[in-house]
Formats: C-alpha cells, structure tokens, sequence
C-alpha cells in the first residue's frame, strides 16, 4: 500500500519549516545564554526560564502528535505520521542549525536534547540515528495493511527504553548520587542541584547500550516488513 503522496509532502513541509522556527529559538538562546561558545552545562539557571522551556518542549511534542492526528486516518498512521514528523523535524533541526551557526562542528558534539522528566544529554549523532529510525519506521508501518504484532511492539518498547536510558543516565546518575530524588518536585528551585548542573560536563556516551536498543527497534521493522510481505503474497 503506497503513502499518499500530497499528505506526505504537507507533513515533510510543515516539519522542516517548524526545524526552522525551533532552531532559530535555540540560537536565540544560546547567545543569551553562552556567548562564549555552547557546552551542554546549564547555563539557564533562571527558574522561570527554565520552566518556560519546558512548556515550549511539551508543546513542540503536542504539535508533532497534532499533525499525525490530521494527517493519519486510523490510529496506526496516526502514530506513523507522528513518528516522521518527530524524525524529519528532529533532523532538520540540527540541518538548520548547521546553516545558522555552523554548529554542531562534529557529529559527535555533545548537545541538550530534552528537559523532560529531566535533562537528555548525548552527541548530536545519537538523536540523529534515531531519528533516521523512526522515519523507516514510519514509512514501514504507513505501507502494510497488517496490525503490529506484539513481538514488534516489544522489540519497539525494549529498544526505546534501553536508548532513552543512555540519553538519561548522567543526569539520573546526578539526581540518585546526591540525593536530589528526594525532593523531587522542586529539583528546580533546588540550589544545589542547580548548580552541578551549570558545571557538569559529561566524559563518555553509551554506544554499546545505543545499538543494542537501535538493533532491537530495527529487528521490530524487519518483522513489520516479513508479515506485510507475507500478507500481500497471500
């Protein structure tokens, strides 16, 4: 079954120019905020500040489902457009930044990924593989007529949350070390907390954990594309 070609072109449309408006947010702020060059140590200690990059997160993703949900006609391409929304303006976010301030200078510049529940920290290339996967992801749920068998969600599921664990083990590590979980709630009003964080530089990423759950996420679409050829061919 093919991808509706005027509903796949809106979707890359719309995303690339929302990578745009995102990036261009992002080189706002890091001239406010790191004048002398970009490192991935917080710099915005403002509390409200803080909180209100948050809300602009949430709301990025509850646009990103927003499109799936117009886009898609049925709740399975409607999780596939949401997921290559995500992927193309995930991708052309760090494409635009490149174009605006020649940055990342490698691929394997570490970058701020996300705040929620608590800072995301990995290379640029990490988030960028991802990205790619989902967009494979999305075209090969979009192209079979078949619902996804349990064995795909739980290669999805396991493969997602080993990455996002190595996205979240150096602050996590942070938080549980010093005792920060305990007061959860106010971690941004929390001083101390506030200030390893303007000072943290991490040393190394998990790649061998990375394509653990990237070859988990891939043998999920392999499966997809088996049951969808075994269908058709019936």
């Amino acid at each position: 079954m093919g991808i509706p070609r005027k509903t796949f072109v809106a979707v890359l449309i719309f995303n690339i120019a929302m990578a745009a408006l995102e990036g261009a947010v992002v080189v706002y702020l890091r001239a406010l905020y790191y004048p002398d060059g970009f490192t991935v140590a917080m710099k915005m200690t403002d509390q409200r500040i803080l909180m209100i990059e948050i809300v602009r997160e949430l709301a990025t993703v509850i646009m990103l489902a927003g499109v799936g949900y117009l886009a898609g006609k049925s709740l399975k391409d409607r999780f596939a457009y949401f997921l290559m929304s995500f992927a193309v303006w995930d991708i052309f976010y760090y494409v635009w930044l490149k174009i605006f301030i020649d940055w990342p200078s490698s691929i394997l510049e570490w970058d701020i990924l996300f705040l929620i529940p608590f800072t995301w920290l990995g290379p640029t290339l990490a988030p960028i593989i991802c990205s790619a996967t989902m967009l494979l992801l999305a075209i090969s749920i979009l192209q079979t007529r078949t619902k996804l068998t349990l064995t795909s969600w739980c290669c999805f599921a396991i493969g997602s949350s080993i990455i996002l664990y190595t996205f979240l083990e150096d602050y996590g590590s942070i938080i549980i070390s010093n005792g920060f979980y305990l007061d959860y709630a106010a971690l941004l009003q929390n001083k101390d907390f506030l200030n390893v964080a303007s000072h943290y530089i991490p040393q190394s990423y998990s790649w061998n954990l990375f394509t653990v759950g990237e070859l988990l996420i891939i043998a999920g679409i392999y499966l997809i594309r088996m049951n969808s050829s075994a269908t058709g061919s019936r």
